[in-house]
């Protein structure tokens, strides 16, 4: 409230103080509510009268305070939202950007070259999303280099990458990274073989 342009402290001047500011105009001008050029008449006055100096002096500590206050919730806010973002780019890769597909091969029936025949087992789920393999190999599978490839129906390869496998709790496993963006959905060859050797297909469809 614009308390000098409103009358304010001709009508309400201080009740204890002779020729002093009302209170209330000594708090607005602490908390800068009144604009400088119209508490100008009144800062002579602060200079001179101990009484006003000190209550306006209180009134600086009391905004002072509250801005301190604005700025603790300002920064716990701000927290909230870092805490929250951090939590949401955590769960959203796992879904969109960097999606890792497990896929257990122990109980696959095998075949040997780029068109596997048909096994009777329904194909193997790829999605677009995927960016890496984590591969369960066939028992009896050794450890090593292998490359791993996505075959099209005439054996060209659509994406190829290759990974390690290594023995781990009583299974032989590949990790291999693989960008499926802007494979076309589906049926295609999973091509698994150590390098020099031939391919061993799975079905799989691309989602």
């Amino acid at each position: 409230m614009d308390l000098l342009n409103r009358g304010l402290v001709q009508e309400f001047p201080n009740p204890g103080r002779t020729g002093c500011p009302d209170s209330a105009v000594l708090r607005g001008i602490a908390h800068r509510t009144i604009p400088l050029s119209q508490a100008d008449r009144w800062l002579n006055h602060l200079g001179s009268c101990s009484p006003c100096f000190h209550d306006f002096r209180k009134f600086q500590a009391e905004a002072a305070r509250r801005r301190r206050g604005m700025r603790m919730a300002l920064a716990a806010v701000a927290v909230i939202i870092i805490v929250i973002g951090a939590l949401l780019w955590v769960r959203i890769p796992r879904s969109t950007q960097s999606a890792t597909i497990t896929i257990d091969l122990r109980e696959r029936s095998l075949s040997r070259g780029e068109n596997p025949s048909d096994t009777g087992q329904p194909p193997l789920e790829l999605s677009h999303r995927t960016r890496h393999l984590v591969l369960d190999l066939p028992i009896g599978s050794k450890e090593g280099n292998y490359e791993v490839a996505l075959l099209g129906g005439g054996g060209q390869q659509i994406r190829s990458t290759a990974g390690l496998a290594q023995f781990e709790n009583h299974t032989v496993i590949l990790r291999a990274d693989i960008d499926l963006a802007g494979v076309s959905p589906g049926l295609y060859v999973l091509g698994i073989r150590q390098i020099g050797l031939e391919w061993t297909g799975y079905p799989v469809r691309v989602r």
